[in-house]
């Protein structure tokens, strides 16, 4: 425990979250116009072992994750540093880890830390109003906690109040569907591809007032739709609601918690109004100062929350240091291999993945939205949506400043399609899985694989196309 504090505390201090421009004259960068597609091979591959892999072989993933992902990490280092040479590759290296990675890993480790705090408690009675509420919060919640955190704090407490019940399954489904994805849309807090827009130079408050009608969409037919399928469900319950109720009245276990949640946030908008012109370089990469202090705010924001909660209250919740590694491993791993990705794509149409830039560009030469955000949720559904996000922002530009004004409408399809879409599949987003896992533990039938896809084509994908004919056409 003190090495992994001492190793966030170490995080903090380097990290940079400011965004990260292409490589000025002098800099020892990757010019991907001269990259083939051999060099994206390891991104892909990395992005199907978390696919695939827990899928077929579960119990090699689980004890060996780490070190594929330093595999997929090295197969791209390594041939870098053969080609490039060791500046080049060391250069690249370090603008991942300090312009990105660092400042991404240390804000979900604040937030996982603090969330990990707060526990619903007391007796909850199920009916379908009462579940459609609960949703409608954890909803509202999952943009100023993140989608893990109000998923992880709304679970327990919908799977105790519906325990009784043989249909309950559909609860947990519109859980990931709403809490665990769309609801995540408003803040760079709520989803990590936002987090990395806001990285990126995207203003922290942007994605609030641009996504805000396209969620409200979704999100207002998802609980319509929710009530009237729990309604209809309870009608065809067999078994009869327990009458041992405890009377424990509604309450939250953790209250401190809730300012320090408060103070992430401000932590995380000390970056964008505070400009100390103090840089820090280390291997040509500039790290200012408010990054630095940014940071450490948000690991001794997590470290206070640790002092003050009470351990009963993180053992009621389950809570364990083993996904945030997890996360923080391939991670690692996927923004390391990501690089020449990045490369390629800032290349445009010099690059080898000029014909993505076609299919995703007009006769005209303006982004088609609708493309960007099919193409964007498509792979989301499928592979981890904060690198999607970041492909198809690179793709479009990649200038903060017009993708917020002039092709601000690309920006939302881009942001829209990598939040929303990661809700098609169990692996589109972590907390899916993290949600079937927990419900299947306590006794709840989740759908198969492809049965949980089957309930999002039937639900998601109309209103998806909805949203590409109201917003993207």
């Amino acid at each position: 425990m003190r090495r992994l504090m001492a190793a966030m505390s170490g995080a903090a201090a380097a990290g940079h979250a400011f965004p990260a421009w292409a490589a000025g004259a002098g800099v020892p960068h990757i010019d991907g116009s001269g990259l083939g597609l051999l060099w994206g091979v390891p991104f892909a591959g990395i992005l199907l072992s978390i696919a695939i892999l827990p899928l077929v072989v579960p119990q090699l993933w689980h004890h060996h994750f780490g070190k594929i992902s330093a595999a997929w990490a090295l197969a791209f280092l390594v041939p870098a540093v053969a080609v490039f040479g060791t500046g080049v590759a060391a250069y690249e290296l370090a603008h991942t880890l300090l312009l990105e990675y660092i400042p991404f890993i240390v804000l979900l480790w604040a937030l996982f830390t603090v969330v990990g705090g707060i526990r619903l408690v007391g007796d909850l009675r199920s009916s379908a109003g009462t579940n459609t509420a609960m949703l409608a919060i954890g909803t509202v919640l999952a943009s100023w906690m993140g989608t893990t955190g109000a998923a992880m704090l709304m679970i327990r407490p919908l799977i105790r109040a519906n325990a009784w019940r043989k249909n309950q399954a559909h609860v947990m489904v519109f859980l990931i569907f709403l809490v665990a994805n769309v609801g995540g849309a408003l803040t760079p807090i709520g989803d990590p591809p936002l987090f990395l827009g806001f990285l990126k130079g995207v203003p922290f408050f942007w994605p609030t007032s641009a996504l805000f009608l396209p969620m409200l969409v979704v999100v207002g037919s998802l609980l319509a739709i929710f009530f009237f399928l729990d309604s209809y469900l309870f009608t065809r319950e067999t078994a009869q609601p327990p009458n041992d109720r405890t009377g424990e009245r509604l309450g939250v276990e953790g209250g401190i918690n809730i300012p320090l949640l408060g103070a992430i946030v401000g932590a995380v908008l000390l970056r964008g109004v505070w400009h100390s012109g103090v840089d820090i370089t280390i291997h040509h990469v500039p790290v200012p100062l408010e990054s630095i202090a940014s940071n450490l705010l948000l690991v001794a924001i997590g470290l206070l929350s640790l002092r003050l909660t009470r351990q009963e209250t993180r053992v009621g919740n389950a809570f364990s240091w083993g996904p945030i590694a997890e996360v923080a491993k391939l991670f690692a791993g996927i923004f390391i291999t990501i690089v020449p990705v990045i490369a390629i794509l800032r290349a445009g149409p010099d690059g080898a993945m000029s014909g993505l830039v076609a299919l995703v560009t007009g006769p005209d030469g303006r982004p088609i939205d609708a493309w960007y955000f099919w193409l964007s949720g498509g792979l989301s559904s499928f592979l981890d949506n904060a690198p999607t996000y970041l492909v198809f922002f690179n793709l479009a530009g990649g200038d903060p400043a017009v993708l917020t004004s002039s092709l601000a409408s690309t920006l939302v399809a881009i942001s829209a399609g990598a939040v929303f879409m990661g809700a098609n599949t169990y692996i589109g987003n972590a907390p899916n899985f993290m949600v079937k896992a927990i419900a299947e533990e306590r006794g709840v039938k989740m759908p198969s694989f492809f049965g949980y896809m089957a309930w999002a084509g039937i639900f998601l994908i109309p209103l998806f196309a909805l949203v590409t004919v109201i917003f993207f056409l």
